[in-house]
């Protein structure tokens, strides 16, 4: 084999790789994590004297706390996940830099007392970046 037809013959058989990797992660990367809201436990409620403990347990359903994709840069909203049923949640996104926050459900009820840190990460061509977020109700 001639050395130009050795060297062409290289280069497309690392153009068909590349084109197959692009192809596989279709541009993008993944984002999963875990989400704990806290306090999971149940709380007691103060009561008369006279009267029995009341006792309340605190209902939390991941639907009312999306996560939120930020664009690192603009902070505009690229989009929102809500965790499974065991707080995990997964999403594919296009390589960048994001922020993950969390806002209260369109149920018209204010955030009130809801602490939580937004987590800055970076999404990579084919990889998984894992970030947990942590929510503090403030509900005691």
């Amino acid at each position: 084999m001639r050395l130009p037809t050795l060297i062409a013959s290289c280069f497309a058989a690392i153009l068909i790789g590349i084109i197959t990797l692009a192809n596989e992660n279709h541009g993008e990367g993944i984002l999963q994590g875990h989400l704990k809201i806290f306090p999971s436990k149940e709380v007691e409620l103060a009561a008369p004297e006279n009267s029995p403990t009341a006792s309340s347990k605190i209902v939390q359903s991941y639907e009312e706390y999306p996560l939120i994709v930020l664009r690192k840069n603009n902070g505009k909203e690229v989009t929102r996940v809500i965790a499974d049923t065991n707080g995990n949640y997964r999403i594919a996104l296009p390589p960048g830099d994001y922020v993950l926050d969390v806002r209260r459900a369109a149920s018209g009820r204010p955030l009130g007392h809801l602490r939580a840190t937004p987590q800055p990460f970076t999404v990579v061509l084919g990889q998984t970046v894992r970030v947990d977020m942590d929510i503090d109700t403030g509900i005691r």
